[in-house]
C-alpha cells in the first residue's frame, strides 16, 4: 500500500493504492482512493483522469512489417502453418517498451521447423518486450524467415489504410494505449463535523504491462498539468503575423545566418545535448516542438529551410532573441575549434 498526502488550499489530499495486483505478463491491475474532495470535485477529476489515461499516454508498437517475395497480405507461405495477414494480427498484439522517439527499424530472423514467439524478435537497445513467450508463426519446414519491422512510439491507435502497401511492406492495425482500460468511482460522505457532505474518488486501472497502473496514473497527471500550464502564464498579444514582420525580420535574418554557420561546422555531440526545454521557450512553443519530434538544438538543426520556416512561425519574437545567444555561443565555439 502506497500513501502520499498533497496539501492545497481546501485542505490535505490522501491518496491510497488499496489494491494492486499483476494478473499476467500483460495485465497489470491498480485501484486508487483520492480524498477528501468537496462534492463535485471527485466528478471533474475522474472525468480528465480517465480521458488522460485512455488518450495522453504513449505507448510503443509493431507498425510495419516488410517479407520478400510475398505478393499480398492474404498468401501463404510453405512451411509456415499461419497466413501473412495472421502473422500480421500476431505482431500487432506484442507488447513493447520503450522510450524511443520517432521510428526505429527491428528484424526477425528465425530457421524452423519450430515456433517463432516474441522473443526471437531482434530490437534495438532502447526497446525490451514484456512477455517473451507471444506467440508469432508456426514454422512446419526447415525453412529461413526473415522479417523486417518498423516499431514506432505514438498515442492513441491507427488503423492501416487501404492503399498503404509497398514493395512487400506492410502497415499493422496499431494501439498504441497502455492503459487497456480505466474506470472511476464516487463515494459521497458526511465528516466528522456531520456539516459538510464529501467526496471520495475511486479509481480503477488495467495496463497492457509496458508500466505499471501507479506509472500510468504519474504519466497521465503530468500530462493533465503540462495540458494547463499555458493558463498559467499571462495572457499573450495576439498578433497578426504581417503586422509583426519588422519586429522579427532581423532575429529571422540573424537566425538563419547562424543555422547555415552551424550546418557548415556543426558539432552534433555537444548540440545533441541541447535540449529544448532548456531555451526559455513558452509552453505553447514548446509543446509544438515536441509534437514535431524536436528534442534537441541538433534536432532543429537538421530540419530542411521549408520545416524550419514552419516551425519558426510558432516562434515569439523574444523566444527568437532568447535563442540566438545560445546559437551563437556554439557557432562561435565551432570555429575556434
Amino acid at each position: 500500500m502506497a500513501r502520499e498526502k498533497i496539501t492545497v488550499s481546501t485542505g490535505t489530499l490522501h491518496w491510497t493504492c488499496v489494491e494492486s495486483r499483476v494478473d499476467s505478463k500483460r495485465l497489470y491491475y491498480g485501484r486508487y482512493i483520492l480524498s477528501p474532495l468537496r462534492k463535485g470535485q471527485a466528478d471533474t477529476i475522474g472525468i480528465a483522469m480517465r480521458r488522460a489515461l485512455l488518450g495522453e499516454i504513449e505507448g510503443t508498437c509493431i507498425t510495419r512489417a516488410k517479407w520478400k517475395k510475398i505478393s499480398h497480405e492474404y498468401s501463404i507461405k510453405i512451411g509456415i502453418q499461419e497466413s501473412i495477414d495472421e502473422i500480421l494480427m500476431n505482431l500487432s498484439e506484442i507488447v513493447l517498451r520503450s522510450n524511443l522517439y520517432g521510428i526505429r527499424g527491428a528484424s526477425i530472423c528465425f530457421q524452423g521447423p519450430g515456433s517463432l514467439t516474441a522473443q526471437n524478435i531482434i530490437l534495438p537497445p532502447c526497446v525490451e518486450i514484456v512477455d517473451h513467450t507471444q506467440h508469432i508463426a508456426n514454422l512446419t519446414e526447415p525453412i529461413n524467415l526473415f522479417i523486417e519491422l518498423q516499431i514506432e512510439r505514438n498515442r492513441g491507435y491507427h488503423i492501416k489504410g487501404p492503399n498503404n502497401f509497398q514493395d512487400g511492406s506492410y502497415p499493422i492495425d496499431a494501439v498504441f494505449m497502455p492503459v487497456r482500460n480505466a474506470n472511476y468511482s464516487i463515494h459521497s460522505y458526511t465528516n466528522t463535523n456531520g456539516h459538510e457532505n464529501q467526496e471520495m474518488l475511486f479509481l480503477e486501472i488495467w495496463t497492457n504491462g509496458s508500466l505499471t497502473p501507479k506509472e500510468a496514473l504519474y504519466e497521465a497527471s503530468q500530462k493533465l498539468i503540462d495540458l494547463f500550464i499555458p493558463f498559467l502564464h499571462g495572457e499573450e498579444e495576439n498578433l497578426n503575423f504581417e503586422n509583426n514582420k519588422k519586429k522579427v525580420t532581423l532575429p529571422l535574418f540573424r537566425f538563419h545566418n547562424i543555422l547555415a554557420n552551424l550546418r557548415k561546422n556543426k558539432k552534433e555531440i555537444i548540440l545533441k545535448y541541447v535540449f529544448i526545454d532548456q531555451s526559455g521557450f513558452s509552453p505553447g512553443t514548446y509543446n509544438y516542438l515536441k509534437r514535431s519530434n524536436i528534442h534537441t538544438v541538433l534536432d532543429l538543426l537538421n530540419k530542411n529551410k521549408e520545416d524550419l520556416m514552419r516551425i519558426i512561425e510558432h516562434f515569439r519574437a523574444d523566444e527568437i532573441n532568447h535563442l540566438l545567444p545560445i546559437l551563437e555561443t556554439f557557432s562561435f565555439r565551432s570555429l575556434m575549434e
